[in-house]
């Protein structure tokens, strides 16, 4: 999971140290909410919120309501990846359009190339499922 500091709206100028702690607690979040609470929960919330939310926009999209965009793990052509989370708009078909990332900086190239090594293991685990 990373995040593309030089392209939210409304723009940021953090530092690059700023950015980093931003980025690990991004990253970590769930696990600092089940550490919080001692090993007796989850962020099963936050996930549900983000499902609902995430819902809630492939309903619009299908109703016809335009420009929903929205982060998805699609089948796409942003990277050598065969699927990659990006921003989408949805739409009646589904993911109507797949947004490229943008420019990046050397930090968000460097985070981009250690999340593709992740996740290209993961994406060979879930095709191999599926062909099961």
């Amino acid at each position: 999971l990373i995040f593309f500091f030089p392209q939210v709206k409304p723009p940021s100028s953090f530092t690059p140290q700023e950015i980093e702690y931003l980025t690990n607690r991004i990253q970590n979040g769930g696990t600092e909410v089940v550490e919080a609470k001692a090993g007796a929960g989850s962020a099963t919330l936050s996930m549900a919120y983000a499902a609902s939310k995430f819902a809630d926009a492939c309903l619009r999209g299908l109703r016809g309501d335009a420009n929903v965009i929205e982060c998805s793990f699609v089948a796409s052509q942003v990277t050598e990846l065969a699927f990659f989370a990006t921003k989408v708009r949805l739409g009646r078909t589904g993911a109507e359009e797949v947004y490229q990332l943008g420019p990046l900086n050397e930090y968000e190239r460097i985070g981009l190339d250690k999340a593709k090594e992740e996740l290209a293991g993961s994406i060979q685990k879930g095709v191999e499922f599926i062909r099961k």
